[in-house]
C-alpha cells in the first residue's frame, strides 16, 4: 500500500516522467533530498518500473493496431506461447486472459499485409489459432492508474 505522498509522487511522474526532483519537491511540499529518497524507494520496491517516452505509433510508421487473441491448437501442448512469440517485435504486449483464448496480444504494424504476415508468424511459432480485432481509432490509451 502506498502512503499519500508516495501516491502523489507516482501520480506526478505518470503525468510527466521527466519532472525534476526540484519540481516534485515543490509540488509535494517535501525537500529535494526527501523526494529523491522516496523516488528511489519506489523504484527499488518495483512501484516505478521504468521511464519511457510515449510515441505516436502512426508518426513512426505503425498506424495499424490490432488485438490478437490466441489459443493452442492442441490444448495438451505446453503453455509457452509468450516465450515462443517474444522474438516478434510487432507484438507490443502479451496478456494472459481468462476465457476461451489463452492470451491477448497487442500488435502494431505498418499495413494490412504486415498484419497478415504477423498472424502467419504467430500461428507457426506458437502452434495456435488466432482471432483478430483491428483498431479503427483510439480515443485514449496509456492512462495512468487511478491512484
Amino acid at each position: 500500500m502506498l502512503e499519500d505522498l508516495d501516491r502523489q509522487i507516482v501520480r506526478l511522474l505518470c503525468a510527466d516522467g521527466r519532472m525534476s526532483f526540484t519540481d516534485l519537491a515543490r509540488s509535494t511540499g517535501l525537500s529535494v533530498s526527501a523526494v529523491h529518497q522516496r523516488v528511489r524507494r519506489l523504484e527499488q520496491r518495483g512501484v516505478i518500473t521504468s521511464y519511457a517516452a510515449q510515441v505516436d505509433a502512426a508518426q513512426v510508421g505503425l498506424p495499424l493496431t490490432a488485438f490478437i487473441s490466441i489459443k493452442p491448437i492442441d490444448p495438451s501442448q505446453p503453455d509457452d506461447a509468450p516465450d515462443r512469440l517474444r522474438h516478434l517485435v510487432a507484438i507490443e504486449a502479451c496478456h494472459s486472459v481468462a476465457g476461451e483464448e489463452s492470451y491477448l496480444l497487442k500488435a502494431r504494424v505498418a499495413a494490412p499485409a504486415d498484419l497478415e504476415t504477423l498472424l502467419q508468424q504467430i500461428r507457426a511459432a506458437a502452434n495456435v489459432s488466432t482471432r483478430t480485432l483491428v483498431v479503427l481509432s483510439t480515443p485514449y490509451e496509456g492512462r495512468p492508474p487511478a491512484l
